[in-house]
């Protein structure tokens, strides 16, 4: 039997359980989210015993080389003992400072941090409440700003996104850890063409992305694709139109599954987005956000219609995951 040291007290694992399901099941708290080695909250850091190698993939190697790992995928061997220490030197406080409703169910959420955050825009970081709680977004912002942006749904039930919906006030605290993903844009080819999709708040890192971009001189076509089951669904319209209007290169072009009409297109987001694709997309550079089922058939289309892989960079947005029950909507 495997058995894990935290806080001083050791609890046992059962055979092939993680390390986060054995101390969830024993009552230790511990952040996380996603539960599928994806958003990085449940990070922790070993301070004696070995660590499956599965358990720190996706890893910086600063942070592989420190002894951290994802305790959602770590399932030590039978007979290890593994002391484990939480992540909270990883972590910064920040303090909510503005709250903004973008439509009827997402509102932008923005931070000030107590030490600079070295990211770039559309990577994400991990929110982690007081009492521990973690959920990880993505990052509308862009560094010069000086303040994190992000984007929050408010979904029935969300633990998280209710609490900031109506109880958080202005100057409450929070703690950040990150960043991490490697959706952002990277200047060097100005004039190759982007493409940008994304669902629901799969919105916020292309945002992010988009400004980088053009603050950094794009010259190339950027196409931009928001996707939403109807127009209640779309948020930051208006914007995005001022900015394309003002930017020739840019091409914004909000679809819905039904309710469209006039600049707002209706139809299946896959289509509408394969059928602005020449015959051989060479060079071309994509950032797929938002629902993991969209992205991942996205992602697959595009390699299939030309795309190099390593020029498709796609972030999934997982639901959180209670420690005994289904899938949740992302909280």
């Amino acid at each position: 039997m495997a058995k894990v040291r935290h806080e001083s007290e050791w609890y046992p694992l059962e055979p092939g359980e993680t390390v986060l399901d054995g101390l969830l099941r024993q009552g230790v708290r511990v952040p996380h989210a996603c539960r599928a080695g994806a958003c990085q909250s449940c990070l922790m850091r070993a301070t004696s015993g070995a660590v499956p190698e599965a358990a720190q993939v996706g890893l910086k190697d600063t942070l592989r080389a420190r002894g951290y790992f994802l305790a959602c995928t770590c399932r030590p061997q039978e007979g290890t003992a593994l002391e484990v220490a939480g992540a909270s030197e990883l972590r910064v406080p920040a303090r909510v400072v503005d709250l903004e409703s973008l439509s009827a169910d997402v509102f932008a959420v923005r931070l000030e941090v107590e030490t600079p955050l070295d990211y770039r825009a559309g990577q994400y970081v991990t929110v982690v409440r007081a009492d521990g709680l973690a959920r990880s977004y993505s990052l509308a912002s862009l560094p010069r700003e000086g303040r994190l942006e992000l984007h929050v749904r408010l979904v029935p039930g969300g633990a998280m996104s209710g609490w900031f919906a109506r109880e958080v006030r202005h100057g409450d605290q929070v703690h950040v850890q990150g960043p991490a993903g490697d959706c952002f844009y990277v200047p060097g080819q100005p004039e190759a063409p982007l493409l940008l999709a994304g669902t629901g708040t799969g919105l916020a890192p292309l945002y992010g992305i988009l400004r980088d971009a053009l603050e950094a001189g794009h010259t190339g076509p950027i196409h931009l694709f928001h996707g939403a089951k109807d127009p209640g669904g779309l948020y930051l319209v208006d914007a995005l139109r001022a900015m394309a209007a003002s930017h020739p290169n840019l091409h914004y072009r909000p679809v819905v599954l039904a309710g469209g009409g006039g600049e707002v297109e209706e139809g299946a987001l896959e289509a509408k987005v394969l059928t602005c694709l020449p015959k051989r997309p060479v060079g071309w550079r994509a950032f797929l956000c938002g629902n993991p089922e969209a992205v991942l058939s996205l992602r697959k289309k595009l390699f299939l219609a030309g795309f190099s892989l390593k020029d498709i960079h796609a972030d999934a947005f997982l639901p959180s995951v209670p420690r005994a029950g289904p899938v949740a909507g992302a909280a």
